[in-house]
């Protein structure tokens, strides 16, 4: 097995800079300089970016900066000792102990067990003692491998590791009974019982230390105290038996609990995983005020979103977080969907949209239709592209109304996605009806019902009752002002381009493409030229015209974030942005604004912004080189169709290159503490 760490990787009594991002870079640097990392620029960019979403400073002078990068090809532990230490955000000042923790974005479970190892390490006095007193690299090399079971791997040990043996086992309370009645920890006369959950972005480090924290804590208080880690290497549930008999609950976690509906019923306190590293102890006492308390917050089988005074997560953070649960799960959909469809216009021609449902019903394999099997076999994809397009919405909905309340907010969430395409809300309705649906459900399951009730809640009660109120709202409040605005829009655009201001039409159209992705905004544009298509002649080429800008300037968003996040600037971007950049291309290249939502969602305030100013460049673009097209979609896969394709390919590259610069741009100069209350405001409403 190759080695964490090595005697190159450690640094002793060094200055390596005056703030925090210094000596990730001059960790970073060592870790690349002995052939472990690609780029160390992208990992010192990717272990920032963890560090400005949560300080790596722990009490007792340690800090573990630490990513998961694609620039990484080996698991690496590089150790600075620094003289004089460096702030990392601690609470009790600098720090004189930093590890960088350098795992491969797709590291796997038993390269993440070790560096698990380290971090509960940190955990010991003795252990930071020792590596206070090495006098040489390789005593520390020695140090860090005993720690971490290289030196010696005891079999026993291995397959433990990757989940399980980060379990805390519950102390003899028996032995300490006396130190938690003394406390005033008890409940019935006996040591309290508590169960845990710590969980941390990564899965790395946090995680883990935290679970020994609050372990520690627990022992010395004389309770009956069990931790589930879940960290990154995975996680062994507990015993459902302990879960029933304890008193109360801790969530300390960063992230959604995974399989909250064990804990239903019990007590529960909140909060960031890095407060149960730094005060395990006040965590415990608000756990069993909470077990005493009878109108405390209870876990509702839900991701219980309460905004208790011991949850330490902004609400933009909230926000963000929900919204981003319901893109990661509406991505497939998406992706295939929007594949198919590319490979339906490839294979069965620009105008497969008008005859792929009549193809499919009357001919098969066996009765080919007067197209051949092309045009069966591109009326096939472009058929299951579209229907699984068409559940973007209500998946996107369902999954955030998931993030807020569980799996009794799905139902609810689907449906008021669906009524949202019904209403022609697109993408914004879906995102108002996911969150209308969560915190319908949410609240639904906070009820204190009779126990004959509480079986029915989750599968009757909340689905029913979370439908009727989030789609109702969607009806009767949103329906008839978007379908207002709808024809307001479409009788501008046609009076406008009657004038014969032809590129300011252009203009127009390209920012509403880009401005909710497929929304009805989009939608309006999309509609007013695909009619117009049907009064189009030799002698009336205007819509033609306007065909072209629109679909050109919806290519441009996809396009400019997987060109952004890919290419120019890809540490600015999260792993699962980069994975969701290397689909957009061909979603772009097909026409599928949809492709840029995932980055709208999560980042609306630069991205919609740079999406506009590009689709407003490539529109305009488009009507100075007369671009005409005579498909109604299908992107660079219809270039048979678009005269001439020259203009179309410039106007397009044009767009992009300005978004994706003005997107990186925005990314890189301003602070995402400058936005993050505007995010959590506009998220809601605008989010496209």
């Amino acid at each position: 097995m190759t080695r964490t760490i090595t005697p190159e990787l450690v640094s002793l009594d060094v200055e390596l800079g005056s703030a925090k991002s210094d000596v990730i870079r001059a960790l970073a640097g060592r870790v690349a300089a002995q052939g472990r990392a690609t780029d160390a620029a992208a990992l010192a960019a990717d272990a920032i970016a963890r560090e400005d979403k949560d300080e790596t400073g722990l009490p007792g002078g340690i800090a573990i900066p630490h990513a998961k990068s694609a620039a990484v090809t080996v698991p690496s532990l590089a150790f600075a000792r620094l003289s004089p230490g460096v702030d990392f955000g601690a609470p009790d000042g600098p720090a004189d102990l930093v590890f960088l923790i350098a795992a491969p974005e797709n590291a796997a479970e038993a390269h993440l067990a070790v560096l698990s190892k380290l971090a509960r390490s940190l955990m010991q006095s003795d252990f930071t003692a020792s590596l206070r007193a090495a006098q040489t690299p390789d005593a520390v090399v020695a140090i860090v491998e005993d720690a971490i079971g290289e030196a010696q791997p005891p079999a026993s040990e291995a397959q433990g590791s990757s989940a399980g043996s980060a379990q805390a086992r519950p102390v003899e309370g028996a032995a300490n009974a006396a130190t938690a009645l003394v406390d005033g920890l008890a409940i019935d006369g006996r040591p309290a019982r508590i169960v845990a959950v710590t969980a941390c972005a990564t899965g790395i480090a946090h995680t883990f230390m935290a679970a020994d924290a609050l372990t520690a804590a627990g022992k010395d208080d004389g309770i009956d105290l069990v931790v589930e880690p879940q960290g990154s290497s995975g996680y062994k549930a507990l015993p459902q038996s302990v879960i029933d008999a304890a008193d109360a609950v801790i969530f300390a976690t960063d992230v959604d609990v995974r399989e909250p509906q064990r804990f239903a019923g019990k007590p529960v306190v909140r909060s960031g995983v890095k407060r149960g590293i730094e005060q395990p102890q006040q965590l415990i006492r608000e756990a069993v005020a909470a077990a005493n308390d009878p109108g405390a917050q209870r876990v509702t089988g839900t991701a219980t979103i309460a905004a208790s005074s011991t949850t330490h997560e902004s609400t933009g953070a909230r926000i963000q977080r929900w919204l981003l649960t319901g893109v990661s799960y509406m991505i497939p959909f998406v992706a295939g969907g929007g594949l198919l469809i590319a490979l339906g216009f490839l294979l069965g021609g620009y105008d497969v949209t008008e005859h792929a449902g009549e193809v499919i019903i009357e001919n098969s394999l066996w009765d080919l239709p007067a197209g051949g099997l092309g045009q069966y076999l591109g009326s096939v994809a472009f058929m299951i592209g579209s229907t699984s397009m068409g559940f973007l919405v209500s998946a996107l909905a369902g999954y955030i109304a998931f993030a807020i309340a569980d799996r009794p907010g799905i139902a609810p969430g689907f449906v008021a996605g669906a009524v949202a395409v019904l209403m022609s809300a697109g993408f914004i309705g879906g995102i108002i009806g996911g969150l209308l649906a969560g915190f319908v459900a949410w609240w639904l399951g906070r009820l204190d019902v009779p126990r004959w009730l509480r079986g029915l809640m989750p599968v009757v009660i909340i689905p029913l009752v979370g439908s009727i109120v989030a789609s109702g709202l969607m009806i009767l409040f949103l329906g008839r002002p978007i379908a207002w605005l709808m024809e307001q829009m479409t009788n501008g655009l046609n009076d406008l381009a009657a004038t014969g201001a032809i590129v300011i039409v252009g203009v127009i159209v390209g920012l509403m493409m880009c401005f909710d992705l497929g929304g009805p905004v989009n939608k309006v544009a999309y509609a007013f030229a695909v009619a117009g298509l049907g009064t189009a002649s030799a002698t009336n080429t205007t819509p033609y015209l306007i065909m072209a800008a629109v679909m050109c300037a919806g290519m441009v968003p996809p396009l400019a974030m997987a060109l952004a996040s890919t290419v120019i600037a890809r540490p600015l971007f999260t792993p699962v942005e980069r994975e969701n950049g290397k689909a957009a291309w061909l979603l772009g290249a097909s026409f599928i604004s949809e492709g840029a939502i995932p980055f709208a969602a999560a980042d609306p305030l630069r991205v919609i912004p740079a999406s506009m100013a590009g689709g407003a460049v490539t529109g305009a673009l488009s009507m100075i080189f007369a671009v005409q097209s005579r498909a109604p979609h299908g992107g660079i896969f219809v270039f048979f169709a678009i005269d001439p394709i020259w203009g179309f390919l410039v106007a397009l590259a044009a767009g992009t290159v300005v978004t994706a610069l003005l997107v990186v741009a925005l990314k890189r100069f301003v602070a995402p503490k400058e936005l993050e209350a505007a995010d959590a405001a506009v998220a809601v409403p605008v989010a496209a």
